[in-house]
């Protein structure tokens, strides 16, 4: 098991190993960064975690050779950048960094840190993809659909219900700033009065929020394009089909599969080309019965929750993306079907009336743990051969600890 120190203590281990490659950084550490540290660790790629508090899944896992605490780049961007600088000087190499959430891929975007190597775009791409109120625009350009969108900074809350109807969605041009603000990312309003509190309290924070038409998405048929796309535009990828997810609304997929659509590989493609981004990322789909068709919802520029899923599935993008930087080698041996799942939400979801997708072998494999054999199934932390990190959710979810970030 790997403790979690503070910064000095983390630069004291540093300070004592030798590393023949460059350590990844991955931040924060919870169930996405525990994803990407296995996916790592799998072909001998030293991790180091870092995050703000150590009750996340990924510190004591055994895939994890350090783990410690750093300035948290919303509290401190100048502390956060010196802190990396001095993890790689101790490090005596340079370190990969994987942002796990958005506020990190920011951070490392904007701070660029001495010793501290990218494997994905600068802060100008990053933020013409993250942010909604440009990522809509470029669709409106390509001709990529998505859900009708009214910014709120430049219309009123009646003007926006007039034209959108209620209920209606209302999102942050940028996440994280929102969900740390509100307690989430997404919020239904479902009259002018919340619409009202929602605008005031995004306005308080200094986020830019846009309301838009709620679709009635067909549930089971969400649809991400999970890819790695390299500097020279070539591009590794996997469709996944987000089955279930809890709740079933707004809530974290808990069953994610493989699948084959191509119209949503197409479009994704087309947004991160004209965008030029280069890295790791998920682009979001959902299908609208009203228009036929697929309305691109969100890109993230970073790995995900089941980030495991293309691993599984013939295609680590964490390696991908870690050979770009630094002459490793990496070669996908092709795609094939995988599914992916986190057992917490989902037993969830099954309890409050959920239809259960499994077979009864692949219980009687998850149970017996037989399922780590298994080249088309996995799961989100939970791994019999490293069970620390499962322990750590379950404290959490027990009440035991607490985590700040759900993925």
């Amino acid at each position: 098991m790997t403790a979690f120190r503070l910064l000095e203590g983390v630069l004291d281990v540093l300070r004592e190993r030798t590393f023949d490659r460059p350590p990844a950084l991955v931040a924060n550490a919870h169930i996405t960064g525990l994803g990407v540290a296995r996916a790592l660790s799998a072909h001998d790629v030293p991790v180091v975690a870092v995050d703000r508090v150590g009750d996340g899944a990924a510190p004591p896992s055994k895939h994890v050779d350090v783990a410690g605490q750093v300035t948290y780049p919303l509290d401190d961007r100048a502390g956060f950048r010196a802190d990396l600088e001095a993890l790689a000087a101790a490090a005596g190499r340079d370190l990969v960094a994987f942002g796990c959430m958005d506020e990190w891929v920011h951070a490392l975007a904007d701070t660029d840190p001495d010793g501290v190597r990218l494997p994905f775009s600068g802060q100008e791409t990053v933020d013409a993809v993250l942010d909604k109120s440009s990522l809509y625009g470029i669709a409106d350009d390509l001709g990529v659909p998505y859900p009708e969108t009214v910014p709120l900074d430049g219309t009123t809350v009646e003007d926006a219900v007039d034209r959108l109807g209620l209920p209606l969605v209302v999102k942050p041009a940028l996440k994280r700033e929102f969900e740390e603000a509100v307690g989430t990312n997404v919020v239904e309003v479902d009259s002018v009065t919340e619409l009202q509190e929602i605008v005031a309290t995004a306005e308080t924070a200094g986020v830019e929020v846009m309301a838009q038409r709620k679709v009635d998405a067909v549930r089971g048929a969400d649809h991400s394009l999970a890819s790695y796309r390299g500097p020279d535009g070539t591009v590794l990828s996997v469709v996944g089909n987000a089955r279930l997810r809890n709740p079933p609304t707004f809530g974290t997929s808990c069953l994610v599969e493989r699948a084959t659509e191509p119209v949503i590989e197409e479009r994704a493609r087309a947004v991160l080309a004209e965008t030029g981004y280069h890295g790791i990322s998920e682009a979001e789909f959902v299908y609208c019965p009203d228009r036929e068709e697929y309305l691109l919802l969100d890109i993230n520029t970073r790995p995900w929750k089941w980030i495991d899923l293309p691993v599984t599935a013939g295609v680590n993008l964490p390696m991908a993306a870690y050979a770009a930087v630094t002459g490793a080698s990496y070669e996908s041996d092709g795609v094939h079907d995988a599914r992916w799942l986190f057992l917490p939400d989902y037993l969830d979801a099954l309890a409050t009336g959920g239809r259960d997708r499994l077979e009864p072998a692949d219980w009687h494999a998850l149970v017996s743990g037989a399922f780590e054999d298994d080249p088309a199934l996995t799961t989100g932390v939970y791994r019999p051969s490293d069970p620390e990190p499962a322990y750590q959710v379950l404290q959490t979810a027990l009440g035991v600890r607490e985590y700040y970030c759900a993925c």
